[in-house]
């Protein structure tokens, strides 16, 4: 799970102060923790940012771990989380991302977000991070992986924060497809593994 320039490889225990630096003391993922799909709405608003951030450790501390995390050299730069479907209690109850008749099930593993610390975007990180992220699944026994991006073509004015899922093009760069559009600004897309 390497490039030239980044290594990736999957979040643990030991990576526990890195993972922290990444996701920081500001913005979204500081308040979320990866935690979005993982807990009921009632859930989520109900826990503190503190409760989040444990549930994330706790869920970086067992195999398979809830992600993975981006090096640069010695400097960690960028999350992402990716687990077999069924850790994602809310994905099942999206409107976006619930399950349809034929839609795969067994084996399926989710890409549900990606964090890139400020000073290092624009630099092939995400690229990266879901290189990787296909990567792990893959050895975790993935015979499907699911992205649920957004689409700035249909929207230029998506925010940062919006854009946490990835984006259409990031997945295409994946070798990812377009399965469906369950809004014009939403897609869900799948990458088969050969066995």
């Amino acid at each position: 799970m390497t490039s030239t320039t980044m290594r990736v490889v999957p979040a643990t225990a030991e990576t526990w102060p890195e993972l922290e630096r990444v996701f920081g003391q500001r913005g979204d993922p500081s308040g979320c923790w990866c935690q979005w799909f993982k807990l009921t709405g009632a859930e989520y608003r109900a826990a503190s940012r503190e409760e989040k951030r444990e549930l994330l450790h706790e869920q970086t501390s067992v195999s398979p771990t809830a992600g993975v995390i981006a090096w640069e050299g010695d400097e960690p730069v960028g999350w992402s989380a990716i687990e077999p479907y069924a850790a994602y209690p809310g994905l099942a109850r999206s409107p976006i991302t619930k399950r349809l008749d034929g839609d795969p099930v067994a084996d399926l593993w989710a890409v549900t977000c990606f964090v890139v610390r400020l000073e290092h975007r624009r630099k092939g990180v995400a690229r990266e991070l879901l290189r990787g992220a296909v990567e792990y699944a893959r050895s975790g026994g993935a015979a499907v992986i699911e992205g649920y991006p957004v689409d700035p073509a249909a929207r230029p004015s998506l925010t940062a924060a919006e854009r946490f899922h990835g984006t259409v093009s990031l997945f295409e760069s994946g070798g990812f497809t377009v399965v469906r559009r369950p809004s014009a600004t939403r897609a869900i897309m799948r990458l088969e593994l050969e066995g």
